[in-house]
């Protein structure tokens, strides 16, 4: 039983709280009431019966899209992990917590999800054939519950400290550029000598890297970058750098091979940059259901499997 999309005469006490997950993970209300086999009208009078039952608005609705109020926010999430809780208890009595099967959702960024996430999932769902996996990708991460996933593949710093995550791979951002560069335009020697070189500046969701910020020891420096191509896209920005257009910083699994190559090489590897950390979150604190659960353990023993190779894409933790 899935409960939530489960029509009202199976879910009981739950039917208000599992329409409303249901809709928030399809996006729609008309989504909704096509699953539910009911009516837009039918499911936007439903809603509105649940609103003024608990007395707040729990969602903006607009011709084109629906987003959470904070009334709604802490309805999903807490309603979310009761159906979760749901959901396990039945598996458990069931005995069927061991056997992964269902829609599952997984959100990833664009360049990371293409390269490594979409392959793994391939495997796994060779692996678990009844386990429906819907990935969407996207250059701009949000909440994982706003997201309504099952699981997020994300890199860099947590949003969010209330979030679950764990740890899938070590990962750092560096600065490189091309031999061709190098030689034109020499190497800066210090973090303030950047200002002075064609840098490739890149917007990644929300993070703003027009403004590189490096350390060293108890040293810091924020320097303000400038060069002649701009973009939101960090493939254009390396093939950018490899064709010699200037200084470029990206993740470690995104540089590696062309430095390994030598068609990049490191500029101030002794500085540090913010971290790109990959980690695994979750929505809820409790319960994994079993085909998210199965999930997190196939891509720790991937990522495993690939350190144990010599990876320079997953270092240690």
């Amino acid at each position: 039983m899935n409960i939530f999309s489960a029509p009202d005469s199976r879910m009981g006490g739950f039917s208000d709280l599992g329409f409303f997950v249901l809709l928030v993970r399809r996006g729609s209300l008309a989504a909704a009431a096509q699953e539910l086999g009911l009516t837009p009208s039918a499911a936007s009078k439903r809603l509105a019966a649940l609103e003024q039952r608990l007395g707040v608005r729990l969602l903006h609705r607009t011709t084109r899209r629906i987003s959470l109020t904070p009334e709604g926010e802490t309805y999903l999430v807490e309603g979310t992990r009761v159906l979760e809780d749901l959901t396990a208890l039945e598996e458990a009595v069931a005995g069927r917590s061991a056997r992964p099967q269902g829609l599952l959702r997984v959100s990833a960024t664009l360049g990371f999800g293409r390269a490594h996430v979409a392959p793994l999932l391939g495997a796994f769902s060779e692996r678990f054939p009844e386990v429906e996996v819907q990935l969407h990708l996207s250059e701009r991460q949000g909440h994982p519950v706003e997201e309504a996933v099952d699981l997020q593949v994300r890199v860099g710093e947590l949003p969010d400290a209330r979030l679950t995550a764990r740890p899938l791979a070590f990962n750092r951002r560096l600065l490189c550029a091309a031999p061709s560069y190098v030689a034109r335009a020499g190497l800066p020697r210090t973090p303030r000598e950047l200002s002075r070189h064609d840098c490739l500046f890149l917007r990644e969701g929300d993070e703003a890297f027009g403004s590189w910020s490096l350390s060293q020891g108890g040293q810091q420096e924020t320097v303000k970058v400038r060069g002649p191509l701009s973009t939101n896209d960090g493939a254009s920005a390396l093939a950018w750098a490899l064709d010699g257009r200037g200084i470029v910083m990206r993740s470690q699994w995104d540089a590696a091979q062309a430095l390994r190559e030598g068609r990049l090489v490191p500029v101030l590897p002794d500085w540090s940059l913010p971290s790109a950390d990959i980690w695994l979150v979750f929505p809820t604190r409790h319960h994994l259901a079993a085909k998210t659960r199965a999930l997190v353990e196939f891509l720790a023993e991937a990522m495993a499997d690939r350190r144990r190779a010599g990876d320079p894409v997953c270092g240690p933790w």
